[in-house]
């Protein structure tokens, strides 16, 4: 299968191309001086699958994803398999006021058109995937992180609270470790406390997992109430890391270790998902 890797997944592209069976695509991709983009595919890929690995976020990266799709149809692919690391916009999936442009579907309307196959990598809501006019399929990191988390000492994973327990529950039985929910219970006007559903984390070395974390301010005083019950280690892990507004240094105040994949490249990108994309294309 051919391969063309955008400007925002080279890590995941790298690390793909050195998995048999794939190739990369002579193509070239450059921003002009504006920052306009050029994109073109410099050999004929007549009767070939093409399998394209790009971000929609920011909102420049989906403008290159669209012109590599463009390129590669005229370059004569047979097949295109769109595979987006981290769908942008996703968390729009519905009018919240009235008038609003349901961005989700926009996007995922776009991007569907040109292509045979998408391929999202734990979107935040599944109700997204409905809106694509081509086959669609979300794939999960939480088996690779499971086995990470598992491989760097974790003991139990946690997820922030029951409506993302799915994910804690997929990587901890992939490591064969404990799992459970993070609950909050008010207790007055002032607090609010946060603890496992059932699990005792005295001496255990907890991860927190996430699909997505932004601000890490729900991750960080989870982390500081876990350590007050006793944990010993706190692991605050993600799929996506968007880690806006230098949530980086802040998470690094609470937790002892933070870590995400490679679908947003970031200095915590430690797991790499290009197992999960080749596994779903072969």
């Amino acid at each position: 299968m051919k391969v063309v890797g955008g400007s925002s997944s080279e890590m995941i592209t790298k690390d793909i191309l050195n998995m048999p069976g794939f190739e990369p695509v002579d193509v070239k991709i450059i921003r002009y001086p504006d920052t306009e983009c050029y994109v073109r595919v410099r050999e004929d890929l007549s009767g070939k699958e093409v399998l394209v690995i790009q971000n929609t976020y920011p909102d420049e990266n989906l403008v290159e994803l669209l012109l590599i799709q463009d390129a590669v149809r005229n370059a004569g692919a047979s097949r295109v398999i769109t595979a987006i690391p981290y769908f942008g916009y996703a968390r729009q999936d519905r009018m919240f006021e009235e008038w609003e442009a349901v961005s989700a579907r926009v996007m995922a309307k776009a991007v569907g058109r040109n292509t045979d196959r998408v391929l999202t990598v734990d979107i935040h809501n599944l109700k997204v995937m409905d809106y694509f006019d081509t086959e669609a399929e979300n794939l999960t990191a939480m088996k690779v992180i499971g086995r990470y988390l598992k491989e760097n000492g974790a003991d139990a994973i946690l997820s922030p609270d029951a409506g993302s327990k799915d994910r804690a529950r997929i990587a901890a039985e992939t490591a064969g470790l404990d799992w459970d929910f993070l609950e909050k219970t008010r207790l007055d006007g002032e607090t609010v406390q946060i603890k496992p559903k059932s699990l005792d984390v005295r001496g255990k070395c907890v991860a927190i997992v996430d699909d997505i974390i932004a601000t890490g301010g729900t991750i960080i005083n989870s982390a500081n109430q876990l350590k007050e019950q006793g944990a010993s280690r706190i692991i605050a892990s993600c799929t996506h890391g968007l880690f806006t507004g230098g949530a980086i240094d802040k998470l690094a105040q609470a937790c002892d270790f933070v870590v995400s994949t490679d679908t947003l490249e970031r200095p915590t990108s430690e797991i790499s998902i290009a197992s999960v994309i080749s596994e779903a294309v072969e």
